[in-house]
């Protein structure tokens, strides 16, 4: 697939590479926000059944993959810095969906609080507002071989939990990335999981309660760590919102088998097109 590169100047004077696939007969521009320790090449699945449809962004934050080198500074982002970040990527590339993955879920909410007019529908997958005790007992391994860099601990952590449900090749691939990620990687990673875990909950939920775009929350019937039932607890709060279930999935979802990535496909392609449908039929009408 074709993607024209780019860097784009961000939140003052941050560069994040980009990645634009051009959709010659779409006008609508899907923007992918990828989770902790992953980079855009995480989205390499979900490029297949999108790129077919949209025009497709993808990009790395600051501080990792491909955007690393063009940083000089070395600050600690928060998540409020990737929410600003991600809000100047969709006027960059005027942007009018947003799909996001794991903890790439919390900028990309506190992105949509902030009510970007061109935004008109977003995916939220494999994430929950609830810490509960598998996602608690992760992030606390976590911060503990984080600070101590140990990069073996850290890759075996990722595989033998979120990932538990990666086939053999994809883990192989998880493993010897997250093992080979530079020192103020894992130190930024650090940085988010004190950050995660000091979060108030009253004021994070409150901040999706601003959300007035469609939202769909995916999450895997196998993912103990974002499960389906802790992702309904935004069903109150996010009003226009719905909820899929992808069956024997774990957290990564298409990632992790062909029937996933069918039924991820269907489920994203029938939410994201809906509104446009019902355009057309006024239109005809």
């Amino acid at each position: 697939m074709y993607a024209e590169k780019a860097v784009v100047r961000v939140h003052g004077d941050l560069r994040v590479q980009t990645r634009f696939y051009p959709h010659p007969h779409s006008d609508s521009t899907i923007i992918l926000v990828n989770g902790s320790l992953a980079t855009s090449a995480a989205f390499a699945q979900a490029l297949r059944f999108l790129c077919p449809l949209f025009n497709v962004v993808l990009f790395d934050q600051p501080y990792s993959g491909a955007s690393r080198v063009h940083n000089r500074s070395q600050a600690m982002l928060g998540k409020e810095d990737e929410a600003l970040i991600l809000l100047d990527l969709i006027e960059h590339f005027r942007a009018d969906q947003v799909m996001s993955f794991s903890w790439g879920g919390v900028s990309t909410l506190l992105a949509l609080a902030q009510r970007p007019a061109r935004i008109r529908r977003a995916v939220i997958s494999s994430f929950s507002p609830v810490l509960n005790a598998s996602m608690m007992d992760y992030l606390k391994r976590g911060q503990e071989y984080m600070a101590a860099c140990d990069r073996h601990s850290i890759a075996t952590l990722v595989n033998d939990t979120i990932g538990k449900h990666l086939p053999p090749l994809f883990k192989r691939c998880n493993f010897r990335h997250v093992s080979t990620l530079e020192v103020h990687e894992y130190a930024q990673m650090l940085h988010h999981i004190r950050q995660v875990l000091s979060l108030d909950t009253d004021r994070y939920m409150q901040c999706v309660g601003n959300v007035d775009v469609p939202l769909l929350f995916l999450n895997g019937e196998l993912d103990e760590y974002t499960t389906p039932t802790d992702a309904l607890y935004f069903a109150d709060l996010a009003r226009r919102s719905e909820y899929v279930t992808i069956r024997n999935t774990g957290h990564f979802l298409e990632m992790e088998h062909q029937t996933a990535w069918e039924d991820v496909r269907q489920a994203i392609e029938r939410f994201l097109l809906a509104a446009d449908q019902v355009a057309g039929l006024r239109r005809a009408s």
